[in-house]
């Protein structure tokens, strides 16, 4: 890691996805300025990498076109102490793409599979959050069904993605295996380069699979508060 990186560090959820994928910016000094959730109100502060990381490997997410590694720096100090996390609009990966690039993004939610376009955004944020007074429990508990399943059919389809993924970077490495034992480096380049294509899928892929945990867990926490409502 370097000054200014946009990292990332995989997290364990139990029962739910396994994995779960959290985004900072490396401030040097052994500082990490990232969306924390730890208080009462998600806050973007500075913690040790330590804290920010969990016990697990932190990654470096790679930018072919990023600004300066000061500017990006410069960028997350800015923000320091700023309360308006939004799961859809707003989230740590949105923060530490808009340090890095400028582009208040989110690939994961881009492209996990979520067919956000089945809700209009208020809709799909009254669900996220909870706030569904305006409609009749039993309707808001039927939109929450719908949009638990919609997440269901995207976590199947991409975990059965993921899992093929992996299975060619295994695959591929022991093919490159074999023919450098044959004195084959020809082949064993070939299989090398379907092995790293294959892992940036299985990258790319995790990265789709994390934003989930997030929804699927606040959908099903506010579908009981709703259930409660009817009872």
């Amino acid at each position: 890691m370097a000054l200014g990186d946009q990292v990332y560090a995989m997290r364990e959820v139990a029962g739910v996805l396994g994995v779960y994928e959290h985004h900072g910016i490396d401030c040097g000094s052994d500082a990490i300025i990232h969306y924390y959730k730890g208080g009462e109100v998600p806050t973007i502060i500075s913690t040790p990498r330590d804290l920010f990381a969990r016990g697990s490997r932190i990654f470096v997410k790679p930018r072919s076109l990023a600004f300066l590694p000061h500017i990006v720096v410069q960028r997350a100090n800015s923000r320091l102490g700023e309360q308006r996390y939004d799961l859809l609009t707003n989230n740590c990966e949105h923060f530490a793409n808009w340090c890095k690039t400028g582009r208040n993004d989110c690939e994961q939610l881009a492209g996990f599979g979520l067919q956000i376009d089945r809700y209009n955004l208020p809709d799909l944020r009254r669900l996220i959050e909870g706030t569904v007074s305006d409609r009749a429990p039993e309707e808001a508990i039927s939109l929450f069904h719908d949009a638990l399943g919609n997440i269901a059919a995207a976590h199947r389809t991409l975990k059965q993605e993921y899992d093929k993924a992996r299975q060619d970077v295994d695959t591929w490495q022991r093919v490159a295996t074999a023919a450098l034992q044959r004195d084959r480096e020809d082949l064993a380049r070939a299989a090398l380069h379907r092995k790293v294509a294959a892992q940036k899928k299985s990258d790319r892929l995790t990265e789709q699979l994390s934003e989930l945990v997030d929804v699927q867990l606040t959908l099903e926490q506010n579908r009981l508060r709703a259930a409660e409502r009817s009872s």
